[in-house]
């Protein structure tokens, strides 16, 4: 690749509530325009999850948005008012289902959607894995961008997709294990609450050294009460892991964010290109070591709302459903080009 201009980027970590759509899309405006005008940044990453965190509670039953809804209106429109790219991520309704889809708007109003590949465990309940490569074209920057969102971030096969790409950017909704278990889960809790943590603060600088660019990864940070799933009436309280990031091609760490630091944002300068992976790619699906017990609750927490899901949907009983099936491409051009951007089918 030829060298390419100097960047930058801000990252947004946000402290959101659960299920309270507008309040958290009024936060994150303010985030952005705040990460704007501290950092002048020319692209501003807010995580996966803006509208609502993604965790086991009835309350998300009530967070999907249409697809081309407020959450897509304020991406588009902050990129256009701010001239900047701004990408975040929402759960949306497109054409027959919903999706974990991450958006990254540019000014002259080209949008560009990826859907999250698999849904983690308990997000099977509330929606589907999507099947594009997460790889687009940012034309007003002139690069080739990958996009990354949830565990996405965890699997290798993400980062075997996005190399090549000069530039990784997305983020992260991660709680972790329960901390208000007490007796003898205690230990146990305490403990893969410790390894979570571990693994979310290596993840961006581990993709980033996979990949062979630098990373831009937003992060959720906070308290949340969930729910436990196959057993709804366990509390499930715990914290978002924070760990907003922005990384060189060579995993260091450029700009940082941690659990402590709250809610807020990070700027840095990176130079985008595509480099040589100082890392190899392992021949396993996860990047950080997981436990037995991460591994016992993904299988089973998969299956279960995977059933559920389908069983809602062949009764109706999705909220989303009685919308009209609308949905967008993912490649959306500029705003002159009315056919595009007015695109609405079923899937």
């Amino acid at each position: 690749m030829s060298p390419r201009k100097p960047l930058r980027i801000a990252a947004v970590q946000a402290h959101l509530e659960l299920g309270a759509v507008e309040r958290n899309l009024a936060r994150i405006e303010d985030l952005i325009r705040d990460a704007h005008r501290e950092h002048d940044p020319q692209v501003i990453v807010v995580p996966e999850a803006m509208t609502s965190p993604n965790v086991f509670h009835e309350r998300l039953d009530g967070v999907a948005r249409p697809v081309d809804g407020a959450p897509f209106q304020l991406l588009t429109r902050l990129s256009r008012e701010l001239d900047c790219v701004v990408g975040g991520g929402f759960l949306a309704r497109r054409g027959g289902d919903t999706y974990g889809t991450y958006v990254l708007a540019e000014p002259d109003g080209r949008a560009h959607l990826h859907d999250k590949d698999i849904p983690s465990a308990w997000e099977h309940h509330y929606y589907v894995g999507g099947d594009d490569e997460g790889r687009t074209h940012l034309a007003g920057l002139g690069l080739d961008v990958g996009v990354c969102s949830g565990w996405e971030w965890m699997r290798y096969r993400t980062s075997r997709r996005l190399r090549g790409v000069d530039l990784v950017l997305g983020g992260m909704c991660w709680p972790s294990f329960p901390l208000n278990w007490g007796g003898p889960l205690r230990r146990w809790t305490t403990r893969e609450h410790g390894l979570w943590r571990q693994a979310q603060r290596e993840l961006p600088r581990q993709v980033a050294r996979l990949v062979g660019a630098p990373v831009a990864h937003a992060a959720h940070v906070g308290p949340v009460e969930s729910q436990t799933p196959l057993a709804r009436r366990v509390p499930w309280r715990t914290e978002m892991l924070g760990e907003t990031q922005i990384c060189a091609p060579d995993g260091t760490i450029l700009a940082r964010m941690t659990l402590e630091d709250g809610e807020g944002h990070v700027g840095a300068e990176v130079t985008p290109g595509a480099v040589a992976p100082l890392d190899p790619l392992a021949n396993r699906f996860w990047i950080p070591l997981v436990t037995p017990s991460t591994y016992a609750a993904w299988y089973a927490m998969n299956a279960h709302g995977r059933l559920t899901y389908r069983r809602r949907k062949a009764r109706g009983e999705h909220p989303w459903q009685a919308w009209p099936a609308g949905d967008l491409p993912d490649e959306l051009g500029p705003v002159a080009d009315e056919q595009a951007q007015h695109f609405a089918t079923t899937r």
